[in-house]
């Protein structure tokens, strides 16, 4: 079986996987029985309706914006089955939760740095070095906080399913059968990896930002706020790139700190959570590599919801 393409992403979730594929999205979660539920749904993305979104630099943004919004679904989804909720988050309740992220982000990693780079200029006069220490400082904060939120047992758990994702992945993207056995093997780091993602973000800005000058505080905090899309876009761009160009050794060597994160937010999985994250990239691949949902029922006893077979059975009919 030759290489496959590599349009295959996915996030680590409460006891699961969400796995997107080029047309579905599913989430598998290991149920407190031991069973393995998955919701399959049809990918609807923004791009689709107005495709002038897939445009580059601007579909990044879009990107970012339809992976938070289905990572918090997938995450609430995984919650319910998981026993840690009684009940899926609502889309207003989805909304209000990214808005708080929103605002402790922005209060985290651009006014925490950008207010502690400002004692600086009593040794350092030039602007631009000023914006360049300043990058520096967010880099670390953001260093700390993923080291910081590694040491909490759930999340250590997260992180060997995001493991368990990645192996699973590799081993699609190498042309392999998707066996447990297969996918132990494989690394549980990967070049597409969303955390190389947000270290990509994070060294952009430090580019951006140099040139800006150093205004009043306000303003500093504003135009990072504004200009944050743009450099979402370029990482996008950036990592896209690297992940076809993966083999030049110039590209891999800028990918090397991203993939040194990730022996942070990555743990190496158990065999049930290698398991969980097989079922969740199969639910989103095209037969005759995919398993219908009604094949999970009938061969393994895994309980799927049904949106989507119906959904399909109407498609063919």
């Amino acid at each position: 079986m030759g290489v496959r393409p590599k349009n295959i992403g996915g996030q680590a979730v409460i006891e699961g996987v969400m796995m997107r594929g080029p047309a579905h999205l599913a989430t598998a979660v290991r149920q407190p029985d031991g069973g393995i539920t998955i919701d399959r749904q049809p990918l609807k993305t923004a791009g689709d309706r107005w495709p002038f979104l897939k445009k580059p630099l601007i579909r990044g943004v879009v990107a970012l914006v339809e992976s938070l919004v289905y990572g918090m679904k997938a995450l609430s989804f995984s919650a319910q089955v998981a026993g840690d909720e009684e009940e899926e988050l609502t889309d207003k309740e989805i909304a209000m939760t990214m808005g708080v992220a929103f605002v402790m982000a922005i209060l985290l990693f651009i006014v925490l740095p950008t207010y502690s780079a400002k004692f600086l200029k009593l040794w350092i006069a030039d602007p631009f070095w000023l914006n360049l220490v300043e990058g520096l400082i967010r880099i670390a904060v953001f260093l700390g906080y993923v080291g910081a939120i590694s040491m909490v047992p759930d999340i250590r758990r997260v992180f060997q399913y995001h493991g368990a994702e990645h192996k699973t992945i590799h081993a699609y993207e190498a042309g392999q059968e998707l066996t447990v056995e297969n996918v132990r093997p494989h690394s549980t780091l990967h070049p597409r990896c969303g955390t190389n993602f947000l270290f990509l973000v994070m060294l952009i800005s430090i580019i951006v930002f140099a040139f800006l000058g150093w205004p009043d505080i306000w303003l500093r905090i504003a135009s990072r706020v504004v200009l944050m899309p743009l450099v979402a876009g370029l990482a996008y761009e950036a990592i896209r790139y690297a992940g076809r160009h993966i083999d030049q050794p110039l590209v891999y060597a800028l990918t090397l700190p991203g993939l040194w994160l990730q022996k942070i937010t990555t743990r190496e999985p158990d065999d049930d959570q290698i398991e969980v994250a097989i079922r969740a990239l199969q639910a989103v691949l095209p037969e005759p590599e995919g398993i219908p949902a009604c094949g999970f029922v009938a061969e393994a006893g895994l309980e799927v919801l049904k949106e989507d077979a119906n959904a399909r059975q109407t498609e063919s009919n």
